[in-house]
C-alpha cells in the first residue's frame, strides 16, 4: 500500500540527510516487511544519479553492483550488499548538478516550438558520397588528434552559447 512509497521516500530522505542510522533503519524495515530487493536496488540506482551524481561517480556502478547482486543471490543474503550501499550512498557527497542541468534541456525542448534546430553540418556523419558531397562531416575536428582543446560548436546555431548547468 501507501506505506511502501513512505517508507522509500523516508528512506530517500534519510539518504539525502546523509543519515546512515536512519538510511539502514528503513532498508531494514522495507526488507523485513516483505518488499522486492530489486525494488530497492532500482530506486538506488536512481539516487545513484540524481542525488549523488558527479560528486562521487563511482556511486552508480556501486547501485547497479548493487542491483546485480541482488539478482543473483536474492533475499535474504542480499540484504547486506544493500545494506552496503545505502551506507556508502549516505556516507557519499552529493550533487544534483547534472540532474538539474538535464531538467534544463528537457525544459528547453518541451517549451520549443516548430521543427527542432537541425544538427550542424559538420557534426553529421557522412557515410556516403552524396552525404559528403553535401558538406556533412566537412570541416569536423577530430578532438583525439589534437594535443590542446579544439575550438568547435557542438551546440544548432539557435542554442549557440547556451549553458545548461548555470543556475
Amino acid at each position: 500500500g501507501e506505506e511502501q512509497y513512505n517508507c522509500i521516500s523516508a528512506l530517500h530522505h534519510s539518504l539525502r540527510g546523509s543519515d546512515e542510522n536512519a538510511s539502514l533503519y528503513w532498508l531494514g524495515r522495507m526488507l523485513e516487511g516483505g518488499e522486492d530487493p530489486l525494488y530497492v536496488a532500482r530506486r538506488l540506482v536512481r539516487f545513484a544519479s540524481e542525488d549523488i551524481g558527479l560528486a562521487d561517480p563511482l556511486a552508480l556502478t556501486q547501485a547497479v553492483a548493487a542491483y546485480q547482486g541482488c539478482h543473483f543471490i536474492g533475499m535474504p543474503e542480499c540484504e547486506v550488499i544493500l545494506a552496503q550501499c545505502v551506507v556508502y550512498f549516505a556516507r557519499a557527497p552529493k550533487s544534483i548538478e547534472v540532474y538539474r542541468a538535464y531538467n534544463k534541456v528537457k525544459e528547453r525542448l518541451r517549451m520549443h516550438t516548430g521543427p527542432l534546430p537541425p544538427v550542424p553540418l559538420h557534426l553529421r556523419n557522412a557515410p556516403t558520397m552524396l552525404m559528403e558531397n553535401l558538406g556533412y562531416g566537412k570541416g569536423c575536428k577530430y578532438n583525439p588528434t589534437y594535443k590542446e582543446p579544439v575550438e568547435q560548436d557542438y551546440l544548432p546555431e539557435e542554442l549557440k552559447g547556451t549553458d545548461f548547468f548555470k543556475e
